[in-house]
């Protein structure tokens, strides 16, 4: 990155660390959640194939409806009712990884042996819909914990399914109290 100073061109400074792939991309699926305006939690996601960025979504409402944050959706305008990772099919919402694979889709580009960068764990639907679409890893930001142990165990088996495996990217959210729905509550309850 280079900046102007005094009219002389300056390099970044040559002692910071130079992000790495996974890192790379964790910050961009952060400056694409910031176009959420999901009331609960505000996700970005992109789908790279070899390294390069095929598609982009953020959740929020589908094109051309009240947005969430506008009183467009009933699950999410009334949280009280719903228990957490329940009721979904009454949520009109877009996840951001069903964004990134509809938009893709849109626009004819294959997401065949890509790996998806989203700043939440997927959900059971996003996971289920990404195995279909053959996207083969997941990085994740911030964990999402399927709420029912019950039936969790199947949770996590699909998401073995992943040749490229589910993991976490360690990087700094400086958003994350206006992104995650809990640490929001947290922060307003203090």
């Amino acid at each position: 990155m280079t900046e102007q100073k005094s009219g002389a061109v300056q390099m970044r400074d040559p002692g910071a660390a130079r992000p790495d792939v996974d890192q790379y991309m964790m910050g961009i699926a952060l400056a694409v959640r910031s176009r959420a305006n999901c009331v609960g939690n505000r996700v970005g996601a992109l789908i790279a194939i070899d390294r390069r960025i095929v598609s982009t979504g953020y959740n929020g409402t589908p094109y051309d409806m009240p947005n969430c944050d506008e009183g467009g959706c009933e699950r999410c305008n009334n949280r009280e009712r719903y228990a957490s990772g329940t009721s979904y099919d009454l949520c009109i919402c877009v996840h951001a990884e069903q964004n990134a694979l509809l938009a893709a889709a849109r626009f004819g580009i294959a997401c065949e042996g890509g790996i998806i960068y989203t700043t939440m764990r997927p959900c059971f639907g996003c996971t289920k819909e990404l195995l279909q679409a053959k996207i083969t890893g997941v990085r994740y930001l911030h964990e999402w914990v399927y709420p029912d142990e019950e039936v969790r165990a199947q949770y996590d088996r699909l998401q073995a399914r992943f040749a490229d495996g589910v993991k976490p990217v360690r990087i700094v959210d400086p958003d994350a109290t206006w992104a995650i729905s809990s640490l929001r509550k947290k922060a307003e309850s203090s």
